[in-house]
C-alpha cells in the first residue's frame, strides 16, 4: 500500500508542478484520489495505479469503470478541444490551451490532447482516450507515446455512428497490455485469444501514403528508417512480392458522411466498399500493415493550413473497424515526434500489442 500511496501522491505532485504550463488537465481530484488510495484493496491487479480520464465525462466510460474495478485510482480529467474550427485539435485545460510537451508552439493533437500530453510529460502512466478518426493515434504520435485504438465494437462506446472506439495512451506497450487485460470481459478475452499469437518475424508491408495521402518527406524518412530497423532486427518480414502492397481510396467523403448521420457513406460509399474489399484481401494474406500515423508533423496552434488532413492515414481504419496503434518512431530534424502506425486484422488486438511490444524493444524512445 505504501508504494501505491507514493505513486498517486507523486502523480498529484507532478500535476500541480507541471500542469500550469502544460495545461493537460481540466480537473484534478486530489482528495478523492488520496482517499481511494487509502481504501483500495491491495490484492486487485491495478491497486493504487494512478490514471487520467479523457474529458469531463471520461470517468463514466466503460473502460474507466473497469479500471476502477481493478483498483486503479483516477487523479483527474484531461483536456479536450473546446468550440472552434474543425482543425482545432488542441485541448483546453484549466490553465489554458494544451501544449505539446516537446514543442510548446505546436499542438499535441486531438481530441485526446490532454491524455497524450499528460502521459508524455510523466504526469500519469496511463490515460484513457477515444478514437473516431485518429483521436488517440494522432496525439500519441505527436507527443511521442504509445496509443491504441481497439477494434470497433470490442468495448462499449456511446458513439452511435460506430466510428469511435475506446483507446488508451501509455508510456510503454506493456501498460497498454495491462489495460486491455483489465478492461476486456472474459468473452472478449477468449475471442481475442482465438486470433492467435504473433511470433516474429511477422509478415508485413509498409505504405508511406496508402496510395493517396501527401506525406511530408521529413515524416516519411523517420518512419521508413524505423521500419528498416524492425526488419533488420527480425521483428517484421517485409513482403516485397508483386501485389503484396496495399493501396486504398481516399476515405474522406465516406467518413464525413457517416459522421454526419449517413451510415451508407453517402458520396463516398463506393470508396468505402472498395476499401473494405481491399483490406479484407490484404489481411487474409498479411497480418500487419505499417504506415506513418500522420502525413504531416504537428502543426502550430493556429491550424494546419488549407487542405491538410492529419487524419488522412488514420480514419480509414475507423470506417473499417481494424485495431491500430501508434508507436514512437523518432523525430524530425526540427524536434517533432513522429509515430509509426501498426494495423492488424479485426479482433487481433492482443496480437497487435504483442507485435508493438517487440517493435518497441528495438526502437529507441526519447523522453522529454
Amino acid at each position: 500500500m505504501g508504494e501505491s500511496w507514493w505513486a498517486v501522491g507523486e502523480a498529484l505532485e507532478r500535476i500541480d508542478r507541471i500542469d500550469p504550463r502544460l495545461c493537460a488537465f481540466i480537473e484534478v481530484w486530489h482528495a478523492d484520489a488520496l482517499h481511494r488510495t487509502r481504501t483500495v484493496e491491495g490484492q486487485l491487479p491495478l491497486a493504487g495505479l494512478p490514471f487520467a480520464v479523457k474529458g469531463p465525462t471520461g470517468l463514466r466510460s466503460y473502460a474507466a469503470r473497469r479500471l476502477l474495478a481493478a483498483g486503479a485510482v483516477p487523479v483527474g480529467s484531461t483536456a479536450v478541444p473546446g468550440p472552434g474550427t474543425y482543425w482545432q485539435t488542441w485541448g483546453l485545460g484549466a490553465h489554458g490551451r494544451t501544449v505539446n510537451p516537446y514543442r510548446a508552439d505546436r499542438t499535441p493533437g486531438g481530441s485526446s490532447a490532454g491524455s497524450a500530453a499528460a502521459v508524455a510529460a510523466g504526469l500519469v502512466p496511463l490515460a484513457t482516450g477515444s478514437d473516431g478518426a485518429g483521436s488517440v493515434r494522432i496525439p500519441a504520435a505527436w507527443c511521442g507515446v504509445f496509443g491504441l485504438k481497439t477494434t470497433n465494437g470490442l468495448l462499449p462506446t456511446p458513439d452511435r455512428t460506430g466510428l469511435a472506439s475506446a483507446g488508451v495512451l501509455t508510456r510503454r506497450v506493456a501498460d497498454a497490455r495491462t489495460y486491455l487485460r483489465c478492461v476486456l470481459d472474459d468473452g472478449a478475452v477468449t475471442s481475442a485469444a482465438a486470433h492467435g499469437r504473433a511470433s516474429p518475424p511477422v509478415a508485413a508491408t509498409y505504405s508511406p501514403d496508402l496510395g493517396f495521402a501527401r506525406t511530408d518527406p521529413a515524416v516519411e524518412v523517420v518512419v521508413r528508417a524505423a521500419v528498416g530497423r524492425l526488419a533488420a532486427a527480425g521483428v517484421v518480414r517485409l513482403d516485397g512480392a508483386p501485389g503484396s502492397s496495399l493501396s486504398l481510396l481516399d476515405p474522406r467523403e465516406a467518413w464525413l458522411a457517416v459522421r454526419g448521420g449517413d451510415p451508407s457513406g453517402g458520396a463516398g460509399a463506393g470508396a468505402r466498399e472498395e476499401n473494405e474489399r481491399r483490406l479484407d484481401a490484404y489481411f487474409a494474406r498479411t497480418p500487419l500493415l505499417l504506415t506513418p500515423v500522420t502525413p504531416n508533423r504537428p502543426h502550430g496552434h493556429e491550424g494546419p493550413g488549407p487542405d491538410v488532413y492529419s487524419t488522412a492515414l488514420t480514419w480509414a481504419f475507423n470506417l473499417s473497424g481494424h485495431p491500430a496503434a501508434s508507436l514512437p518512431a523518432g523525430f524530425t530534424p526540427d524536434g517533432c515526434p513522429v509515430g509509426l502506425q501498426l494495423v492488424a486484422g479485426r479482433g487481433a488486438d492482443v496480437s497487435l500489442l504483442e507485435i508493438a511490444g517487440a517493435a518497441e524493444s528495438v526502437l529507441p524512445i526519447v523522453r522529454p
